[in-house]
């Protein structure tokens, strides 16, 4: 794990060694490269229920990163799909309260509560949704979200900044970092890993929710076969 100290009685938690942040790309391909071999493995998963899904991409992406997750849910017998938000630049996409993804997910269910799994940023976006509109949640998954932690456990804070406009010291920003942070009142699971980067996987789970540790770098997390089993799991009921 990386680091967790103490300074005082506060306790510290800084971001991925950067011998870990250097390796992402590397050990993102192995990752991917394990698919072709689990594809027997993933298809044992328990089969899906028809639920919709909607699947919530990572900072600076769009639905096309989550296209493997998609197929493999949909072949399940899950209705994936997802968000049509364009990119992730965080509230540039979503809208400044929001809005827009929330009336992204009433869109999709039609009705019925959505289970959200998002990656990354979009993990916290799932887990703020399900704070604001409960009646459209059914359940969130995240899969290496930082919403247990500050800014500074991670690597990526200032591409974030870059890419979405807005400080993480904004009161707006720190604002939505809080309500993620606290406990949805929906069932939750984070899917986290200790080997992860980008962000500290310290922050990316907490003992109020249930937690899967998994082995993954944070490029590319949601194609490694370990998450897509795990994924299906929690959605099976596993």
């Amino acid at each position: 794990m990386d680091a967790v100290f103490t300074d005082g009685d506060v306790v510290v938690i800084g971001p991925p060694s950067k011998l870990r942040l250097l390796t992402e790309v590397p050990r993102a391909v192995i990752g991917v490269g394990g698919l072709p071999f689990a594809r027997r493995a993933l298809m044992n998963a328990p089969r899906g229920d028809g639920r919709r899904v909607m699947l919530l991409p990572g900072l600076f992406n769009g639905d096309r990163s989550n296209l493997v997750l998609r197929r493999y849910l949909k072949a399940l017998g899950y209705r994936a799909d997802g968000w049509g938000l364009g990119r992730n630049f965080g509230q540039r996409a979503i809208g400044a309260d929001g809005e827009r993804l929330f009336s992204a997910i009433e869109a999709m269910g039609g009705g019925e509560p959505v289970t959200l799994v998002g990656v990354s940023l979009g993990g916290i976006m799932a887990r703020i949704a399900a704070h604001r509109h409960p009646e459209l949640v059914r359940e969130v998954v995240t899969i290496s979200s930082p919403f247990a932690g500050p800014p500074s456990a991670t690597n990526v804070w200032r591409v974030y900044e870059l890419l979405s406009g807005v400080r993480v010291d904004d009161p707006e920003v720190i604002a939505f970092a809080a309500l993620a942070a606290e406990h949805p009142p929906v069932p939750t699971t984070a899917i986290w890993s200790a080997s992860d980067g980008f962000v500290n996987g310290a922050i990316c789970r907490d003992d109020r929710c249930r937690s899967i540790e998994i082995r993954s770098s944070h490029v590319w997390v949601q194609h490694n076969p370990q998450v897509l089993r795990a994924v299906a799991g929690v959605l099976g009921g596993g």
